[in-house]
């Protein structure tokens, strides 16, 4: 499977633009069987509670509709972060995955928010991790800071995920997590983690960009700078296969001993 991440600067408050250049994205990526674009792609991330709560939208809504559209004609699917609202009221920071077909597929919403900007605009998410499988393949989700928690990713590795998808809109000074911790969540669960993020600046947060693919056996297969950038990476099973083989994690645990994590 080809994967696809687009690295952009942010449109903040642009649903419109931002749904306009993901149409001309989407044919850009044509080749790919995904293309994977950044938390809160359709709206930008550092926007305020204020207009959070204007521009979420529930999960079929006109958006949706439009990037169903986009992906069907296109031929690819598309992950994408948006702001969720419920129709219990909730919003939350949410990634939607629509098929090649425009068929939806999954909708994930971030379970750990990250500092007092995550917190005033979402709620967080349910205890909800779900996988699906796309050409083949089964995907897990986490979105951003979720991925610093290293259960999450172990979590989804030993439900079985290949590849772990991260729309992320991480920023300096934590460049390090672009670059050392996603691939240390790729080695030690033997899986692809395929890393999305925003580059430039969006009010005072500057972006770090560095997105990328990460291969089971720590290696990249796809890297963008600190510019906008669509790279795309091949995912190949055997490596997998082979890199679990070499490094038997897996087959080394020793679960009786973690208990007393879940006690703290």
């Amino acid at each position: 499977m080809r994967v696809a991440l687009y690295q952009c600067p942010p449109l903040p408050l642009d649903v419109a633009g931002n749904l306009q250049r993901l149409h001309q994205l989407a044919l850009e990526a044509k080749g790919a069987d995904l293309l994977v674009l950044p938390e809160m792609f359709l709206t930008g991330y550092n926007i305020g509670i204020d207009a959070v709560s204007v521009l979420a939208e529930v999960h079929n809504g006109e958006s949706a509709q439009q990037i169903a559209r986009i992906a069907k004609t296109a031929g690819i699917a598309i992950l994408y972060g948006y702001p969720e609202r419920t129709e219990d009221g909730q919003i939350y920071n949410a990634v939607q995955l629509i098929d090649a077909n425009g068929e939806r597929l999954c909708n994930y919403r971030k379970t750990h928010l990250f500092g007092d900007l995550d917190h005033s605009m979402f709620s967080a998410g349910p205890d909800e991790f779900p996988l699906v499988e796309l050409n083949g393949w089964k995907l897990g989700f986490l979105i951003c800071y979720d991925l610093e928690f290293p259960e999450n990713a172990r979590r989804l590795a030993l439900a079985g995920a290949e590849l772990i998808l991260v729309p992320t809109a991480n920023m300096i000074p934590f460049d390090f997590i672009a670059d050392v911790t996603v691939r240390a969540r790729a080695f030690e669960n033997q899986c692809y983690v395929a890393y999305a993020n925003y580059c430039g600046n969006e009010g005072e947060i500057q972006y770090c960009g560095q997105s990328s693919i990460a291969a089971p056996d720590g290696s990249r297969i796809a890297q963008a700078g600190l510019d906008e950038a669509l790279i795309v990476g091949e995912l190949d099973r055997q490596l997998m296969v082979d890199s679990r083989a070499a490094n038997r994690y897996f087959l080394d645990r020793r679960p009786e001993l973690y208990s007393e994590l879940n006690k703290r």
